[in-house]
């Protein structure tokens, strides 16, 4: 009995044993993400929110110094381009013209005498020099004031709308302050800021439409009136666009829109993926290629042709379309390494919480 007793412990130890072997020999595989490589380029429209503007948004001011003698609109009055916007106390400057004028057919008189006895050799050249040399300053002299005068009245340069009044009669104010500010009643424009990985595919863009918050359901056809060639403080590039006159009902200048910007079908041969897949080995760029046959990695060389500021790179070489690469760890991978994939991140699960 005692033999048997030591027969089934021994048996009990030896199968305690396997079952350790077996699972320390079970294989633990590492989790990564992954990403698909894609043709970049590719993409046929591209979106960005925008602001409706209007295509002049001027101050007016006068060009002379005096008393605001009377306004003759108010802010929200439409007004057609040459309409008397403000007047200003004009007494001095008609005062300065009529004496200007005086001198003015004073000296044309004596001008035109001493051109005529010239003419018949009867005044030396000096005395012609200086007869001519005199009206043209006295002609410029009164043409000035003449100016001088016709700029008492502020007009407005367009047809608009009075934006905002800064002054009002009775104020006395410097030459070039602003007075009014105007708005085009012209179709807006749009205005839109876009990335460097947009501007430089510029040349692609073959059209343009946007739709407005408030008219979600009308679509509006643009046309590109420029492109900064210099980026601003956020390294974005201004584009403005502008609205066609015809379209009904014309949004109004401040409203939000959302532009598309189609682009023309050229072929590419570039790539890209995200920058997080790439790593150094050997002062050259790498990526880790899964195999989903086999569920192992394997290193490959790409060459890199940019880096874009939306955390992705332009790969020239040593990629093809539809490849997966591992996009996180890549440091702590080996070759040949057995891996399991992540499953995405679905809309509905953004946290990744099961």
């Amino acid at each position: 009995m005692r033999t048997i007793n030591i027969i089934a412990a021994l048996l009990s130890s030896l199968l305690l044993c396997a079952c350790m072997q077996s699972r320390t020999k079970t294989e633990i595989l590492r989790s990564v993400k992954t990403d698909t490589v894609r043709v970049y380029g590719a993409t046929p429209v591209s979106t960005f929110p925008g602001k409706v503007k209007a295509s002049a948004d001027v101050n007016l001011s006068f060009k002379v110094v005096g008393r605001i003698a009377k306004m003759h609109a108010g802010e929200g009055d439409f007004v057609r381009k040459g309409q008397t916007l403000a007047d200003m106390d004009d007494r001095d400057y008609k005062v300065q013209l009529d004496a200007t004028e005086a001198e003015y057919h004073r000296i044309k008189a004596e001008a035109d005498r001493v051109i005529e006895l010239y003419r018949l050799g009867s005044v030396t050249p000096n005395d012609y020099d200086k007869a001519v040399y005199g009206l043209k300053q006295i002609s410029a002299k009164y043409e000035a004031h003449r100016n001088a005068l016709a700029d008492t009245k502020l007009t407005a340069p367009f047809d608009g709308y009075v934006q905002q009044r800064f002054h009002g009669a009775g104020e006395t104010i410097g030459a070039g302050m602003p007075v009014l500010s105007m708005l085009e009643a012209t179709a807006p424009e749009v205005e839109i800021n876009i990335p460097s990985s947009e501007f430089i595919r510029r040349g692609e863009f073959a059209g343009f439409t946007c739709t407005v918050d408030i008219y979600l359901e009308k679509v509006y056809s643009l046309v590109l009136c420029g492109i900064a060639q210099k980026a601003n403080l956020n390294q974005l590039y201004t584009v403005r666009l502008k609205m066609k006159k015809e379209e009904t009902p014309l949004p109004a200048p401040g409203m939000t829109t959302m532009v598309k910007i189609q682009y023309k079908a050229v072929p590419s041969t570039l790539l890209s993926v995200l920058y997080t897949a790439i790593f150094e080995r050997e002062a050259t760029s790498h990526v880790w290629i899964y195999n989903p046959e086999n569920h192992t990695i394997s290193a490959r060389e790409v060459k890199i042709a940019e880096l874009l500021n939306n955390g992705t790179v332009v790969i020239s070489e040593g990629l093809h379309a539809g490849e997966i690469v591992v996009t996180a760890g890549v440091h702590a991978l080996k070759e040949g390494e057995k891996v399991k994939l992540l499953p995405p991140v679905s809309p509905t699960n953004t946290g990744n919480l099961l």
